[in-house]
């Protein structure tokens, strides 16, 4: 079997940033997956799935209430790995297309306060696994040490 495109990507210099991680073309329509890389693979603790899980129900729900994206969001969820995210959409797209849209969803995240979005055993299968402070912290981090005044050198991956 062919080596699928993301364990094709070095992982040891991998840093926080957002990477384009393929484009997938559907007909006439183009679709591209981004990496929002959060943590440093291999070099620094991974999520916990609870604060992950909460990203997950607050990007989505940002992301799908976004007045000028919403339409093109095809999906956002978490990696395996817990380092970061993937995020879909409709359109062929670059890094620095996306830093505004990424850079205010984690705002969102870093600033939501109240219940978080779909928490409840009637709307989620794990409801419990949250973790709010954390999933704050997280987006604090993010934001500080990698989207406010983000490089290219985080915006492509490395070789």
């Amino acid at each position: 079997m062919e080596k699928i495109a993301s364990f094709t990507i070095n992982h040891i210099l991998l840093e926080p940033g957002i990477y384009v991680s393929r484009k997938d073309h559907i007909g006439a329509e183009t679709v591209t997956t981004f990496d929002l890389r959060i943590t440093s693979p291999n070099d620094e603790p991974v999520m916990n799935t609870a604060e992950v899980h909460t990203i997950e129900h607050l990007g989505a729900t940002y992301l799908r209430n976004d007045p000028t994206w919403k339409d093109r969001v095809v999906y956002f969820g978490p990696m395996g790995c817990r380092t970061g995210f993937y995020l879909l959409l409709a359109g062929d797209l670059e890094s620095k297309d996306i830093v505004e849209l990424v850079t205010a969803m984690f705002e969102f995240v870093r600033d939501f306060e109240g219940e978080v979005p779909g928490a409840s055993a009637m709307d989620c299968g794990n409801y419990l696994d949250m973790n709010l402070p954390m999933a704050k912290y997280t987006a604090s981090k993010y934001l500080g040490r990698t989207l406010y005044g983000i490089t290219e050198e985080h915006l492509v991956y490395p070789e």
